[in-house]
């Protein structure tokens, strides 16, 4: 709720900022002389809606969405010790980072890999598939559930959705005040919205995302610097370089779809930009440096 309500705030400063900004530097003025009479206030109202409603929905389906398109079972009751330890590992670590007791899960997938989702942290999803189980040590899989739980502690899904909702709101505000000078000076258009204005929100729309999503993924990869931090804390330092490093001795784990890409996914030069994860490297100095 904490995190929801600073949210907000955030979101109405911004506009209000942003409103003020066009006044100030008379762009709100320089537009109206060219015909582009835009209400930019309306405008960003609007623009929050629609940037937030996909994210937020995104975020209240999130563990209904990661059970389906993982086909991931719920241990709802033990059936082996396997899961019988899985579940008691979970509840130990939920324990001492201080949040309610997680539902947990398998999926069948012969790559390791895991990944939390939920919208509350008293009430996540964890899941583990079945190469992360069979290709790791205990040690290893309790490294990598305190990685998961570390992300559910720091309240990770919720910021995520809400840092992108705000960058939705304003990639679409922003590709709308594109379209309408476009429409208008360049098309000429004096009545409503020309096909001219379409095109090139949709195409400002497609920009802006590009460019925004640099932003999105390098909190992405900051967060994942902490999840680590917080995964040796709660299952001890070496267990987690050793996670890590046992991820180095197998293929890449493979990308999960959207928000649930989880633990292991690496780039350079360019591309380093539009990814999720550090290097592995990366995170394992970062815990063999860290005191």
């Amino acid at each position: 709720m904490k995190r929801i309500f600073l949210f907000l705030a955030t979101n109405i400063a911004i506009m209000i900022a942003i409103s003020i900004i066009f006044n100030v530097l008379g762009l709100k003025g320089a537009l109206d002389a060219q015909g582009v009479n835009i209400n930019l206030e309306g405008l960003l109202a609007i623009s929050a809606v629609i940037g937030m409603t996909g994210s937020v929905i995104s975020l209240l389906m999130s563990k209904w969405t990661a059970k389906n398109a993982m086909g991931v079972l719920v241990i709802d009751h033990p059936h082996n010790q396997t899961e019988q330890w899985l579940v008691s590992i979970v509840g130990r670590l939920a324990h001492q980072a201080g949040i309610g007791m997680p539902e947990v899960g398998i999926f069948d997938s012969p790559e390791p890999n895991a990944f939390a989702t939920g919208a509350n942290r008293n009430n996540a999803l964890v899941a583990v598939s079945t190469g992360l189980l069979q290709r790791m040590s205990a040690d290893e899989v309790e490294a990598v559930l305190g990685h998961e739980i570390s992300h559910v502690a720091n309240g990770d899904m919720v910021t995520m959705t809400l840092m992108q909702g705000v960058i939705n709101t304003f990639v679409y505000f922003f590709a709308s005040v594109i379209g309408y000078v476009v429409d208008r000076t360049v098309f000429k258009t004096e009545r409503g919205y020309g096909p001219a204005y379409y095109v090139t929100q949709m195409i400002a729309q497609i920009a802006l995302s590009i460019l925004a999503s640099m932003l999105v993924m390098w909190f992405s990869r900051y967060r994942e610097f902490r999840a680590d931090a917080g995964g040796a804390n709660l299952a001890g330092r070496q267990k987690m370089i050793s996670a890590l490093q046992a991820l180095q001795r197998v293929n890449e784990p493979a990308e999960l779809p959207g928000q649930l890409a989880a633990f292991g996914i690496t780039g350079t030069g360019v591309q380093r930009l539009f990814m999720s994860h550090p290097p592995l490297e990366e995170r394992i100095t970062a815990l063999q440096n860290s005191r």
